[in-house]
């Protein structure tokens, strides 16, 4: 009797992954990967309150590197989780030995650029290794059970592996070769998704676009939109409040509603095509999106303490504007990369080039560098243009039959 019962229990606590071709039918997001992107919130809130604080060229680019290494570290952990996770004790005591390193990492991330520099690579190489053995185990089965997909995780595992390792020597290094070290990884990083997306088999063959996989990334996406509310409350709490201060807080708010209503309304619950060139494209996409987000929400402490100022501060108004246009351009990338796009490609063309039309509006604003409320404000206007333009034309799309 005591064999029947624990049987199930031990097997329930250490499965092998899931395979590679065995979906989940129906799967949505569950609440072991919603408490996981949770430990992000802490990571990525202390990476933008460096760039709060740092508003310069300088401090934008420390903040691009740490955020991508960041965001790079949530796309390894949650495709496992996508691909290969299960409702079972092996996955829950995986995410939460995660979790534990990522709830560390944040300590260091607010300085990583700096004095905690060392620190920070060394957990975040840990990290790495974790994910390295994670794939190691897939790789493994792969041998026993598919080997045809022996190839494609064997250069995952490598790739991994070896961005691991360089993160772990760049702790022995000078900040700033430190710093260019992890610019590299980064950068090799998205050069080897583009080019597996380009290749003969394409990203698509391991990682096919699902419905739950769409969720995961918009649910990230509203994770990196509350960083425009908590500069905005930031902001606030650290200035007079009165009412032009208030004023320029409130309107700086709907920055980031825009941000919202562009994302969910155009890109947001909507599948990529299957071909592994859209599915790099629309993964890769993604990392400017919310970059550009999070960057935004730092920019808001700056523009609501120089609220009384004539004109917005230099830092300030190309730190918002630069973050606005960067995401208007990338989300051009993931709507051409939809499903959507390839049936209604008539009616889903003109929008790309109103997104740059949006960015270059909001590149000419941080130029003139208006007063903080009036720059806010015509923010939202530009972003209000853009939404009723490209929701008219889906609202057409979806109205008729296709061609």
């Amino acid at each position: 009797m005591a064999d029947e019962t624990l049987g199930p229990l031990k097997r329930w606590w250490w499965q092998p992954p899931r395979p590679h071709g065995e979906p989940i039918a129906g799967r949505t997001v569950s609440s072991l990967e919603l408490f996981y992107d949770l430990a992000y919130v802490a990571v990525i809130a202390q990476a933008a309150h460096h760039l709060a604080e740092h508003v310069s060229a300088r401090g934008s680019a420390e903040f691009a590197i740490v955020f991508s290494l960041t965001w790079i570290a949530w796309v390894n952990g949650s495709l496992y989780i996508e691909s290969h996770g299960r409702d079972d004790g092996r996955t829950r005591i995986i995410v939460f030995a995660q979790m534990s390193l990522l709830a560390l990492l944040a300590v260091f991330t607010a300085n990583a650029a700096d004095g905690s520099g060392r620190a920070f690579a060394i957990v975040y190489a840990t990290f790495l290794a974790i994910v390295t053995w994670l794939f190691f185990t897939v790789r493994r089965q792969d041998r026993r059970d598919q080997p045809e997909f022996v190839a494609d995780t064997g250069r995952y595992v490598t790739g991994v592996g070896i961005a691991a390792v360089v993160i772990l020597a760049s702790a022995f290094l000078p900040t700033g070769p430190r710093l260019i070290v992890w610019a590299g990884v980064a950068i090799g990083w998205i050069g080897g998704m583009l080019l597996t997306g380009r290749s003969r088999v394409g990203l698509h063959r391991g990682l096919p676009p699902t419905g739950s996989l769409v969720e995961r990334f918009g649910l990230f996406t509203i994770i990196v939109l509350g960083e425009v509310v908590f500069g905005v409350v930031d902001g606030l709490s650290a200035a007079e409040r009165n009412v032009k201060t208030t004023t320029t807080g409130m309107i700086a708010l709907w920055v980031g509603f825009g941000l919202w209503w562009i994302y969910f309304d155009l890109v947001g619950r909507r599948l990529p095509r299957t071909d592994g060139r859209a599915v790099a494209n629309w993964l890769l996409s993604h990392l400017p999106i919310t970059m550009s987000v999070a960057a935004a929400g730092a920019a808001m402490v700056s523009l609501i303490e120089h609220a009384h100022d004539p004109r917005t501060p230099p830092g300030t108004a190309w730190l918002l504007a630069g973050a606005v246009g960067l995401g208007l351009l990338a989300l051009a990338v993931t709507q051409r990369t939809l499903v959507d796009a390839q049936q209604f490609d008539a009616v889903y063309r003109p929008i790309g080039p109103a997104m740059a039309a949006g960015a270059a509006a909001a590149l000419v604003l941080g130029w003139a560098r208006p007063a903080p409320w009036l720059f806010a404000l015509l923010l939202v206007a530009v972003l209000s243009v853009l939404w009723f333009f490209a929701v008219s034309r889906l609202k057409l799309a979806h109205a008729k039959p296709a061609s």
